[in-house]
């Protein structure tokens, strides 16, 4: 077993706790001190080690929590085949915990955990089937019980959509969510590389079909060719767990799917730079970006994500990439710190938006800098660039302007609604602008940081309602707030999306909006260079949203690779102050 939480205390050890309100009496926890996820998730990490080195500890390590992670799968009845999610300290078992857990029971529908089980089981399969057959066949035996629960609870919809606020989503996708479905998908795709059933293979091959579905946006339209992480909102995508082009990249190289492969290209090679380049990958672009604190777990996704892009569909420059993402562990981060500890494995539990590092160290981001570190050992010249890479950061990108810092015209009115979570999106700074018709705001701008021209993108609630009334901007654009989709099975009518009006000169510093009608709601407003910038020292990554190539200045006179918007290189040439960046591609200038 492992302990969930390790909280530093003030003299630089650690508590081990549990999660939930612990009651002292009973020796217990309102959730519980173990978990089936953290479990799941350290199995893995003990499996690749040993993989990689043979070492007899790490074989041993994840034996055992192998048949812990079991122990805590249902075997027989109606819930057969899911996981109960938390353990007390003294092994019983808590399916129903405090706080609410859903589902509730942890055990009685599909659930993130049995998703987590499925990978470590899969992973698990593929090391023992040469090293001890009969657990594997134990393993293979646990796996096939989860895939009858999948089947009965999630692949009996294989076929099916759902409508989100306009838009066809899978509805086979596990808890409604890409992020889930990619975890099992990894499982899935070690068990069938080492030989599991044709059960798992179609399985493996319906799962990878919906994640690729959730694609969305272009190299100008949010979210910039980014897989989405959940089945129940076109608004909103979070950098813990997103490792769906992970998953398709696994997919591909058993399956030989085509299809599988570019909405991953997508995802790596034009969303993940355009993120770096905006500071890093936060943890909520909600659509803005919200929530900027910094996690291992949405560090190691990105750049397990572009280490396996990389190789299955053979783009040497995503490498370069995860550098950059990579670099966050060593100190290229917002409190310019390192995260992670070589002398104990300890990864830290975060970085706040403005700096501040949270010294805690629990298991899951231990469990994903330990991850991170084995993908960075099976990749050494990537290693060696990251930790060459000097921080904190310097970016030249994204700028959100709220619209509540408008001047607005008589009629106008800043709304702050009760909860800023929207049910499947949130209202940047907890408001709004509400414009009725004939009613302007006049935003004044901060400058271009990049002295860029910026693409403006406001964000707007777009309803489904046709009668609702358009905004005029300055910069020529024309939004009609009643062009949203049908609700489907969202959380709420509307749909916070960020729509391009045009592009704003360099020199520009005001922005206004003339309003036509009723159900006007502005959020706030992405102002987005066509050329964003992230320099770590004196390399940097640029990213284009730009339709034409374009020459830019650059630091230093080291070599600059310019790639196409699907990471194929296009040049690699002698930087000497300035470098290409190609429309919707990325350039790496290293020195």
């Amino acid at each position: 077993m492992l302990w969930t939480y390790a909280d530093r205390r003030a003299d630089g050890t650690y508590a081990r706790i549990g999660g939930g309100p612990y009651d002292a009496a009973t020796d217990t926890y309102g959730q519980g001190a173990f978990n089936a996820d953290d479990l799941a998730r350290a199995a893995v990490v003990y499996l690749r080690h040993y993989r990689a080195h043979r070492d007899a500890h790490s074989r041993a390590a994840a034996y055992g929590l192998l048949r812990g992670l079991t122990y805590l799968q249902t075997t027989s009845g109606a819930n057969a085949g899911n996981v109960v999610l938390w353990m007390q300290p003294d092994g019983t078992l808590n399916p129903s915990a405090e706080p609410v857990e859903l589902p509730d029971p942890s055990d009685s529908g599909p659930s993130y955990w049995l998703a987590r089980t499925v990978w470590a089981l899969g992973e698990g399969y593929e090391v023992f089937r040469t090293v001890d057959p009969g657990f594997a066949r134990f393993l293979r035996a646990r796996l096939e019980l989860a895939l009858d629960a999948l089947d009965r609870q999630v692949l009996v919809r294989y076929g099916t959509w759902n409508v989100v606020d306009g838009r066809r989503v899978p509805a086979w996708l596990i808890v409604a969510g890409a992020d889930a479905t990619s975890e099992a998908v990894l499982g899935l795709s070690a068990y069938v590389r080492a030989g599991g059933s044709f059960r798992a293979r179609k399985a493996l091959a319906r799962f990878a079909e919906a994640i690729a579905a959730m694609s969305a946006g272009s190299t100008r339209e949010w979210p910039f060719r980014a897989l989405l992480p959940w089945g129940e909102s076109i608004s909103d995508w979070h950098a813990w767990g997103a490792q769906m082009p992970s998953a398709l990249a696994a997919a591909f190289e058993v399956l030989r799917n085509p299809r599988l492969i570019a909405p991953a290209l997508g995802d790596t090679a034009g969303f993940t730079p355009l993120l770096m380049t905006a500071g890093g990958p936060d943890n909520g672009w909600l659509p803005a970006p919200i929530d900027r604190t910094q996690i291992a777990y949405g560090v190691d996704a990105r750049l397990q994500a572009l280490l396996g892009v990389a190789s299955a569909a053979d783009r040497p420059g995503l490498r370069q990439v995860a550098a950059f993402v990579a670099a966050w562990y060593f100190g290229a981060n917002r409190a310019g710190e390192p995260t992670y500890d070589p002398s104990t494995g300890r990864t830290y539990d975060g970085i706040s938006g403005d700096g501040v590092v949270n010294r805690n160290s629990g298991a899951e981001s231990t469990i994903h800098g330990l991850l991170s570190m084995l993908a960075l050992d099976a990749n050494p010249a990537v290693a060696r660039q990251a930790r060459a890479l000097a921080g904190p950061p310097v970016v030249a990108s994204l700028q959100v302007v709220e619209a509540e810092s408008a001047q607005l015209s008589s009629g106008a009115t800043v709304v702050t609604p009760p909860s800023a979570w929207t049910g499947e999106s949130q209202w940047s700074n907890g408001s709004y602008v509400d414009l009725p018709a004939g009613s302007r705001a006049d935003w004044t701008l901060p400058t271009s940081a990049s002295g860029e021209p910026r693409l403006v993108l406001p964000i707007v609630d777009l309803v489904p309602d046709r009668s609702a009334g358009t905004t005029t901007w300055s910069t020529g654009g024309v939004i009609h707030h009643g062009s949203g989709g049908a609700q489907g099975v969202s959380a709420a009518p509307g749909a916070l999306l960020p729509v391009s009006v045009g592009v704003l000169p360099a020199a520009a510093t005001t922005l206004t909006a003339v309003s036509t009608g009723v159900n006007v709601r502005v959020d706030a407003l992405l102002l987005l260079p066509l050329i964003s910038k992230l320099q770590l020292g004196a390399n940097q990554l640029l990213v284009s949203v730009d339709r034409h190539p374009r020459s830019v200045p650059v630091v230093g006179r080291g070599t600059a690779y310019a790639y196409t918007s699907t990471g194929q290189l296009h040049s690699r040439r002698p930087a000497n102050g300035r470098a290409e960046v190609l429309p919707g591609g990325f350039t790496v200038v290293l020195n």
